[in-house]
């Protein structure tokens, strides 16, 4: 099992259900799953570039990444409905925890002038959501291969009713937010 798996289990979970007055272990909240998202608006002029990005998301999720289409036109973008348009990997289980500790321990201090993840990712439910300028700070994708430089989404999914509770459990995994 992975290191923070394990650490969650034997650490965290006591210390949340002291920290958050819950009664049970079962009350603490814990992480459901781990959305990675890559959207390119110049899918739609080349659509080569849409596969790089889906090979370079396999890459640092250990998992095949799905493309994406378009759910409504706007012609503004000269987009039509059904476009391929973005890229997008679910992680679960094990595979969600080895990247978790990845982006932790790896990617996050590679990025440059790094001081904190904002407050604000926060959706009313418990749920982050964070977004990284560049994919090259995952050392699985190779530098010479990149054709553009992309930016991602990460989505953290937890089961927890508040978002007071769902910074808790991601500050005890390890997440660096900002100090106000």
């Amino acid at each position: 099992m992975e290191r923070l798996k394990i650490e969650y289990q034997n650490k965290i979970v006591p210390a949340l259900t002291k920290q958050l007055n819950m009664k049970s272990r079962m009350q603490v909240p814990r992480l459901d799953k781990i959305i990675l998202s890559m959207c390119m608006k110049d899918a739609t002029t080349n659509p080569k570039l849409l596969t790089t990005a889906a090979e370079e998301l396999t890459a640092i999720g250990a998992q095949r990444a799905v493309i994406t289409k378009a759910k409504k036109s706007i012609s503004n973008f000269k987009l039509r409905e059904g476009m391929p348009i973005g890229a997008r990997s679910t992680l679960r289980g094990d595979r969600m925890w080895t990247f978790l500790e990845r982006l932790i321990n790896i990617a996050i201090p590679r990025v440059r002038d790094f001081r904190g993840l904002p407050n604000r990712g926060f959706d009313g439910h418990g749920n982050y959501n964070m977004g990284l300028k560049e994919q090259i700070v995952f050392p699985e994708v190779n530098f010479e291969k990149v054709e553009k430089v992309q930016g991602m989404n990460i989505t953290f999914c937890t089961n927890a009713v508040s978002d007071a509770h769902g910074r808790a459990l991601l500050e005890a995994l390890g997440l660096p937010f900002r100090k106000n």
